[in-house]
């Protein structure tokens, strides 16, 4: 809509309308496929040409639409400008939004992520012949979204909840005794017990628990995300035993395994430093430093 002369290029990806999430319409179809039909849509009522490539990419979003060529002439442009402000304004299904022309949008609904910030009003050049905008219900996302996935939480906050969650688990059974301490002996290591991420949580005191009900996923997220000390499966959290871990390249030979080996120390071992028994590995086996003169 910006010129005649415009093109466009297009990968469709999240599934948005012109005010908010895309509504399916078609049960037949696949989301995804849907979506795809909706966009050429837009372009053909925009008066293009519509193409469709897929893309040499590693993503399952990867179908491109391109529009080079329009189907009318230049002449008729004010004639399709209102064919695409009538699509426009069928397709709005949004909360009511209120427009002051003099200094742009006044949302009510902030709803579904959308942009708090107001845009302002586009150039008279670039409106229409009613004085009006193009699209004042329109609500962009924010210009930096905010990382929601714990990997943004304070990091004495992450390793307090860590090491919480990891002492209730090595406390819900008998400490065993043992003989050789960051030695990983086989018989000894206590790897503790399972718990339910329920159960985890009810430990967990409120300030915490709140603190993580705004990050998704929450609690799961967070386990998930320390790797190292956990692993969560079918809603149980375990502490995770480094002797069970397979190798992940076998057909390495021996000297370039070693080599990978050093290289990749470059953090130090949560269980040399906070596990009662030690690493349950020894160090030349262990992919983490015991102790900073490892890392690398």
């Amino acid at each position: 809509r910006s010129s005649y002369s415009c093109c466009y290029f297009v990968l469709p990806c999240c599934f948005f309308d012109f005010h908010g999430k895309y509504s399916r319409r078609q049960s037949k179809k696949t989301q995804y496929r849907e979506y795809l039909d909706f966009v050429a849509q837009v372009g053909f009522v925009c008066g293009f040409h519509v193409e469709e490539d897929c893309l040499r990419i590693p993503s399952t979003k990867r179908v491109c639409l391109i529009g080079k060529n329009r189907t009318y002439p230049s002449i008729e442009c004010a004639l399709i400008d209102k064919q695409i402000t009538q699509y426009i304004n069928n397709r709005q299904t949004c909360a009511v939004v209120t427009c002051d022309r003099r200094v742009g949008f006044n949302h009510k609904d902030h709803s579904d992520g959308v942009c708090k910030e107001a845009g302002s009003e586009l150039p008279e050049n670039e409106t229409n012949a009613a004085g009006t905008i193009w699209m004042p219900g329109f609500q962009p996302r924010e210009k930096v979204e905010q990382i929601r996935n714990c990997a943004s939480l304070p990091r004495d906050f992450v390793d307090d909840v860590v090491l919480s969650v990891a002492n209730l688990l090595l406390n819900a059974t008998p400490q065993k005794s043992c003989s050789n301490m960051h030695g990983g002996n086989m018989n000894t290591w206590n790897q503790g017990e399972s718990l339910s991420l329920k159960e985890v949580a009810e430990h967990l005191n409120k300030e915490t628990l709140k603190r993580l009900k705004s990050e998704y996923g929450g609690l799961q997220t967070l386990l998930k995300n320390n790797h190292q000390v956990f692993e969560v499966l079918n809603g149980r959290v375990h502490i995770r035993d480094w002797r069970k871990e397979k190798p992940s390249r076998k057909t390495k030979p021996e000297v370039k395994q070693h080599l990978s080996a050093e290289a990749f120390k470059t953090r130090l071992c949560w269980f040399f430093i906070h596990h009662p028994d030690g690493c349950s590995l020894p160090s030349e086996s262990c992919p983490y430093a015991h102790g900073t003169e490892e890392l690398r």
